[in-house]
């Protein structure tokens, strides 16, 4: 019986890398990389191959090796993460300093001394030069933004409180008009205080609430028959009023018949206690003017203005528009020495005249506690003019509700 022979193959013995005895048999991509090259590969590539490369099926199971996914995806998660967290605020702070160098800080000497220019010598010049003050500010120059220092110091100005007594007649609105566009051109701060009596009209509100200004609407609620009672007691309505809320400025009362000019409202700023100034007057029979106020020696009260009649009656010749004075003494007796903390009035029970001097003696002692403005009392910068009209009748609200008794008809 004839038999057949098997030889043996020569490839029994060898072992493959695929752990088969097959020497034909497939190797995957990555064992054919990893088999490639073996010795070229450095650490790097080595770890990104293994990473990317690897078999996606257990040769046990040939199934997918989903434990392996999720650590995959954990860390490619965690190294996103702190590319993320990096610090990039390198190159805003480059840009940043790119920036100021490409700004032109200039500054502009006031004073100092430089040396004449030394070509040979250039780094000494720079040395050399002394400053005494510089300003900051930013200024448009050939397109580039300059800066300038600035060290100036304005002192704040001081408040002003002016006191308008007014009461119904013909010429009211032209007064407070007149005067309301005064007090618009005087610098703030500016308070102005108008009173008037028994109520508060609609027509003087609507006059106040138009004029742009900082004002305080009051109501004296004290009957009286005269005018000059009337006048005082709305004085004293405002001082109350002032007094009571401890407001800090010059008081100033400003009736509204009289004419101002804005030097007078600039000079009250400069009153320390109690300031004084000439007034010139129209007297009451409309054919000569008279001047009342002090006589001055710079700003030392040493004279009177007056005329005969009451030269030896009043201690103070002033007229009502022709003084100021600081509101603390009427809320702080202690920080100006008063002899008497009593309330600081106008009295109604003197005679027409003197309320002037019966008030300011409430005040000062002597001339020698008030200041004459401007200097030398030279400058009229104000007049109080009589141009009352008793007789003539306004319409109500300042509006005509019919056409006059004669209309001449246009041509």
């Amino acid at each position: 019986m004839a038999s057949i022979r098997r030889t043996l193959s020569p490839f029994n013995d060898r072992s493959y890398q695929n752990g088969s005895n097959n020497p034909f048999a497939a190797q995957s991509p990555s064992q054919k990389l990893l088999s490639h090259g073996r010795t070229t590969f450095s650490p790097i590539h080595r770890f990104i191959t293994g990473i990317f490369l690897q078999k996606h099926y257990s040769r046990k199971s040939n199934q997918f090796s989903w434990k392996k996914s999720l650590l995959r995806c954990f860390l490619f998660f965690f190294l996103g993460f702190l590319l993320g967290m990096a610090p990039f605020n390198n190159d805003i702070n480059e840009l940043k300093r790119e920036d100021l160098r490409n700004r032109d800080f200039s500054f502009e000497r006031k004073s100092g001394v430089i040396p004449k220019d030394n070509t040979n010598n250039n780094n000494n010049n720079n040395n050399n030069i002394v400053v005494d003050s510089v300003e900051l500010g930013v200024v448009e120059s050939s397109g580039r933004n300059e800066i300038k220092l600035n060290l100036d110091f304005v002192p704040p100005l001081k408040q002003l409180i002016l006191v308008t007594p007014t009461y119904n007649r013909a010429m009211q609105a032209y007064y407070l008009n007149r005067l309301g566009q005064v007090l618009r051109l005087v610098r703030p701060p500016l308070l102005w205080i108008v009173v008037e009596t028994n109520t508060a009209t609609m027509e003087t509100a609507d006059i106040l609430r138009n004029m742009g200004i900082m004002y305080r609407h009051l109501v004296c609620k004290k009957n009286s028959t005269s005018a000059k009672d009337r006048g005082v007691h709305q004085r004293n309505t405002a001082i109350e009023h002032i007094e009571r809320h401890k407001l800090d400025g010059i008081v100033y009362f400003a009736d509204d018949d009289n004419i101002y000019s804005l030097e007078l409202f600039e000079s009250l700023r400069e009153i320390s206690r109690f300031g004084t100034w000439p007034v010139a007057m129209l007297a009451q029979s409309k054919n000569k003017a008279t001047l009342e106020g002090p006589v001055c020696n710079g700003s030392r009260v040493v004279g009177w203005h007056t005329n005969e009649k009451s030269k030896r009656l009043r201690r103070f010749h002033v007229d009502m528009s022709g003084f100021a004075f600081n509101s603390t003494i009427l809320w702080d007796p202690k920080r100006w020495h008063r002899p008497t903390s009593e309330p600081i009035r106008q009295l109604d029970t003197v005679k027409e005249g003197f309320q002037e001097t019966t008030f300011i003696e409430q005040i000062v002692e002597d001339e020698s506690q008030m200041e004459g403005i401007p200097q030398s009392c030279y400058r009229i910068m104000n007049w109080h003019l009589h141009l009352e009209a008793s007789e003539l009748i306004y319409p109500t609200g300042w509006l005509l509700q019919k056409n006059l008794d004669v209309v001449i008809p246009a041509k």
